[in-house]
């Protein structure tokens, strides 16, 4: 078996009364690229930051490439991890060139390893023949190639990157991260980037973990986060998702306002939360239907149908481009398949039943 690229065990970091982080365990598997996803406080800056060796840890172990960087005695200063880091201003030397600024790190070459160094890993990253301009003559997307190049050059087991897509604007987001995950598939390294983003951490990540308070509530594969939540945190806030109050009748059975469903996992709270998905909600024009059409959001390709159920709650559908419903519209509401649900009413419970 492989040694991880990086294993943090029970860290934890406090500032004065605040807890940043608790118990954070992540296991990350070579040559992989692993999101931190979650709401800003959550967390995951700072996860990213003693990995980094910025700051130092009040409890816990991390290990890069099975080499202790952190531990009771240990602190290896960020310089000496192999760490590369990608901030999200990008950090360039605004007076150095290009090609000064990819250097940096690795000035103790010598100078024509470390010219041919520089070529190559700007080729790497699609910008060769930029050497000699300034990052101002560069758009934002060039910009952060040059800073994910500078960080990549020495050669490090893991690079972080610290949102590293907010300062483009919507139109560049997708390209560039199309291209990011290309370079670093291509420079074989390890990737670990911090995002609030949920669509950018589903369609770059092979991994995410979802943290919230400092606490890491699930890390899986983007397909089982949106499928198979571990917690109602991570049910809510990846993807779209509903909650009907829910009533147990039988080990595989809730009571909600839509009637009665079948779970995904046998239930054995008494009161819990169903977790619905819009893509799970069928609807159809029906004058005895227990919905009524709140609103109709039409994006050409799909359209997303806001209902209200009889006990106040509201869920939504996501159908096809076929118009034939409106505001005001009684429907028949089904769900598609099994659901799941959470014995804790609360957003932040971390048990699924």
């Amino acid at each position: 078996m492989s040694v991880p690229a990086l294993q943090c065990r029970a860290v934890a970091k406090r500032f004065g009364a605040t807890t940043a982080l608790e118990g954070f365990d992540l296991e990350v598997a070579p040559g992989s690229i692993v999101a931190l996803l979650g709401p800003s406080g959550c967390g995951k800056t700072t996860a990213l930051r003693l990995i980094a060796g910025l700051e130092d840890p009040d409890a816990g172990t991390i290990e890069i490439a099975g080499r202790m960087v952190n531990g009771p005695g240990v602190f290896v200063p960020a310089e000496r991890r192999g760490v590369g880091m990608v901030f999200q201003d990008y950090a360039l030397f605004p007076h150095l060139s290009v090609s000064d600024n990819v250097a940096y790190g690795i000035r103790g070459l010598p100078a024509e390893q470390r010219r041919a160094k520089v070529g190559d890993t700007l080729a790497l990253v699609g910008l060769a023949g930029t050497q000699a301009r300034l990052p101002s003559q560069l758009s934002g997307g060039q910009q952060q190639r040059v800073a994910l190049a500078r960080a990549l050059a020495p050669g490090p087991r893991v690079i972080l990157l610290d949102e590293p897509f907010s300062n483009l604007d919507a139109a560049l987001r997708e390209t560039v991260r199309e291209d990011v995950r290309a370079i670093v598939l291509q420079a074989a390294t390890t990737a670990i980037f911090v995002t609030h983003d949920q669509e950018e951490a589903l369609s770059l990540a092979d991994q995410v973990a979802v943290m919230h308070r400092g606490h890491i509530h699930q890390v899986a594969d983007p397909q089982t986060l949106y499928r198979r939540p571990a917690t109602r945190f991570v049910a809510e806030f990846v993807g779209d998702a509903d909650v009907l109050v829910a009533t147990r009748v039988g080990a595989y059975l809730v009571d909600t306002a839509l009637g009665r469903l079948a779970t995904a996992d046998a239930v054995g709270s008494e009161a819990g939360a169903v977790i619905l998905r819009p893509e799970a909600l069928r609807i159809r024009p029906d004058h005895d239907g227990q919905g009524i059409v709140h609103a109709v959001s039409y994006f050409g390709h799909d359209q997303l149908v806001t209902v209200d159920l009889p006990d106040g709650s509201r869920v939504r559908a996501r159908r096809g481009p076929t118009l034939d419903v409106q505001r005001g519209d009684r429907v028949a509401v089904e769900v598609d398949g099994r659901v799941t649900v959470f014995d804790d009413p609360s957003p932040d419970s971390v048990a699924v039943l």
